[in-house]
């Protein structure tokens, strides 16, 4: 049976259009689906980096929240070492007279001591001076001593400074300065425990900070150790003729300690 040409074209261009209509619906499906997925990812990257980004101020700020208090640590000690420097004089129209004046007052001061117990080599003498001074035409030579005395035995220290007024009623003629002084030399053997007690002291004050502000207290963020001052224990001071120091002394630090609040 003969074939119409028409009819061939026509069911030809019948089935290219099916085939048309078939492809261009996958083509939009599959571009929507690619849009659809890069919104998802675009918009979990956006939350995550918030998240992110508000974790990280957020952080910021609770390292940024910290308390700085002080700490103080005292304790009471007794001196370990006494050491007197002893000035004298003795003033003659001539040197060789007034030389033999101080050579007596040393004996008697070598005297004195020796009598409280005292070692021969604890007393040293540590410099002389000559003076020449004209009055009214007279010449007059004054001989200045120093003895300095160096123990251990704070009792035995003591007791002196209470009997020298025996030297003055020997004819020593004491100077203004020529007072005991007691020091304490173990410092280093109680700074350790000492500057603990401090940072226990300072964060009990920062432990009743959080407690009335509804925080807690964390690690130390910054330290800062003052010095360790030694004083009379009962706030009395040595120095000038007549007057001592105390064996008794009180040591206290401070320091200052910045601590975190969680």
């Amino acid at each position: 049976m003969p074939i119409d040409d028409t009819d061939f074209a026509d069911e030809t261009q019948a089935l290219s259009g099916q085939s048309g209509e078939q492809q261009l619906p996958f083509h939009r499906t599959h571009r929507g689906q690619i849009t659809m997925i890069s919104a998802a990812i675009l918009a979990l990257g956006v939350t995550v980096g918030g998240y992110l980004l508000g974790d990280g101020l957020r952080r910021s700020r609770e390292a940024d929240r910290a308390v700085t208090v002080r700490g103080v640590a005292e304790k009471e000690v007794t001196a370990d070492l006494a050491t007197w420097t002893i000035a004298y004089s003795a003033t003659a129209p001539d040197l060789a007279s007034a030389q033999s004046s101080v050579d007596r007052n040393s004996q008697d001061i070598r005297d004195f001591f020796g009598g409280l117990g005292f070692a021969p080599d604890a007393l040293q003498p540590t410099g002389v001076n000559v003076s020449i001074s004209t009055d009214n035409g007279l010449t007059r030579f004054t001989v200045r001593q120093r003895m300095a005395l160096r123990t251990t035995d704070i009792r035995r220290a003591q007791d002196a400074v209470r009997r020298q007024f025996d030297l003055v009623r020997r004819g020593v003629l004491l100077e203004e300065g020529s007072g005991m002084a007691y020091t304490y030399t173990k410092l280093n053997a109680i700074k350790p425990p000492m500057i603990a007690e401090a940072t226990r002291d300072a964060r009990r004050s920062a432990e009743q900070f959080a407690k009335d502000s509804g925080t807690g207290v964390g690690g130390i963020k910054s330290a800062t150790q003052g010095y360790f001052e030694v004083t009379a224990r009962d706030g009395d001071s040595g120095g000038g003729w007549g007057v001592s120091d105390t064996p008794f002394k009180k040591v206290r630090v401070v320091t200052t300690i910045e601590f975190y609040l969680r």
